[in-house]
């Protein structure tokens, strides 16, 4: 498991689009947990599905030959733990997480100075990477710190990702 995090509007998901094409490309089974912030409403509220969850089921399964989901309505109960979450998904060669940014996990962070907000990795020792479009800033000599990446090569991310993933495969 690997989070990708970041501020909102950093380049997060378009960074693992290509991430993701390559590595299923190979051959790779690759799961995703997307957190969000907002709403999701992932059904016309017309549809069976949709009228089934707002009559009071607790979780509705919508399965068809393409795909499967589940929509849980939790009903302003607590939003499950990661764990939970990563607990119902098949298992896979690599599960990226978005979002979840104060979770504790291996991470690469996706910085982009112009955002204006504060990089994640100078108070966080679990980002092991950043992927950003500014230059590594210089700190005292000898400290050691994440490994600094191109966010526009993402061929240098990738080569990256696969030394992390050599020792865990």
């Amino acid at each position: 498991m690997l989070g990708v995090v970041g501020w909102s509007g950093s380049g997060k998901t378009s960074l693992l689009e290509v991430l993701i094409a390559r590595l299923a490309g190979r051959g790779l089974r690759i799961n995703v947990v997307k957190h969000s912030h907002h709403d999701v409403e992932l059904e016309p509220p017309r549809k069976d599905s949709a009228r089934l969850r707002m009559a009071g089921a607790a979780e509705v399964m919508l399965a068809s030959p393409y795909r499967v989901a589940i929509l849980r309505e939790l009903r302003a109960g607590p939003e499950p733990a990661l764990a939970e979450h990563l607990a119902r998904l098949a298992p896979a060669d690599l599960t990226l997480v978005e979002g979840y940014k104060w979770e504790r996990m291996p991470k690469l962070e996706v910085f982009r100075p112009s955002l204006g907000r504060p990089a994640l990795y100078p108070d966080d020792p679990d980002i092991l990477a950043v992927a950003s479009d500014g230059p590594q800033p210089q700190g005292p000599s000898g400290e050691g710190g994440p490994a600094w990446l191109d966010l526009n090569d993402p061929d240098q991310v990738l080569a990256w990702l696969d030394t992390w993933l050599r020792p865990r495969a």
